[in-house]
């Protein structure tokens, strides 16, 4: 499939992936579920480059380890930072060249401080970057972000700063984590189930649904534009008529 297929005035500014399915990918061909996650990595890589490439993609926002994932072995855990800090030093450079702006999303509680000083200077390093955001959710739950958007707002309306009458829609995504960011237009999740798998339930409220079989090793370019076309198709009416 082919990039010319594509209507480019109807892509989706704000993608979102959850990359599901790197541990099945890896039983299936009988090795590691390290390894299968290792392969995932290079999907990581050929996704930002095919969103970068489109021009008109504003934000991929991708589930990288969710607040539920430390309840996995310390052995798979310890290799998903290990990963992580990895492929942050490897493209981080590439990254910058191509004008990406990288940001993380998520609690900061239970995270190595060399996990953290990756994170902090790969943020600091592409601030700047206009040309697309490439926000990676380490530590996320959407429950948690939530609870902490509520706890700040309580804590502003216990200080005085805020009246409870005020609050609305607009008060609570103020105080997500990462606020800039515009809701997601189109969610797409691999390996087939069906599950939201607590992400970004606030900003996905309206968004268009992809499920795809292929495993998240095995997601590429076209797979992409494939759920793109999908996504093209549908009618978005965010709650009313057509």
């Amino acid at each position: 499939m082919s990039q010319s297929e594509l209507n480019m005035k109807r892509l989706p500014r704000h993608v979102a992936i959850i990359m599901d399915g790197s541990g099945r990918w890896a039983k299936k061909r009988g090795v590691t579920r390290i390894r299968g996650h290792e392969e995932g990595a290079a999907s990581v890589r050929v996704i930002v480059e095919a969103c970068r490439e489109l021009g008109v993609i504003e934000s991929l926002s991708l589930y990288a380890f969710s607040t539920e994932n430390w309840r996995r072995s310390k052995t798979e855990v310890n290799a998903l930072f290990r990963l992580l800090n990895k492929h942050i030093n490897l493209e981080i450079d590439n990254l910058h060249r191509e004008g990406i702006r990288v940001v993380f999303t998520g609690r900061k509680d239970g995270l190595s401080k060399k996990v953290m000083s990756d994170m902090e200077s790969s943020m600091e390093k592409t601030r700047n970057n206009k040309a697309m955001i490439l926000n990676i959710a380490v530590n996320y739950g959407a429950r948690a972000e939530l609870v902490d958007a509520c706890r700040a707002i309580a804590t502003e309306a216990r200080d005085g700063d805020l009246r409870p009458e005020d609050v609305d829609e607009d008060t609570i995504a103020e105080r997500l984590y990462l606020p800039e960011l515009r809701e997601v237009d189109l969610l797409i999740r691999t390996s087939g189930e069906l599950r939201l798998s607590n992400f970004m339930l606030w900003q996905i409220s309206y968004a268009e649904i992809v499920v795809t079989k292929t495993f998240w090793p095995d997601f590429r370019k076209r797979h992409l534009h494939q759920a793109f076309l999908e996504y093209q198709a549908r009618d978005r009416r965010f709650g009313g008529r057509k």
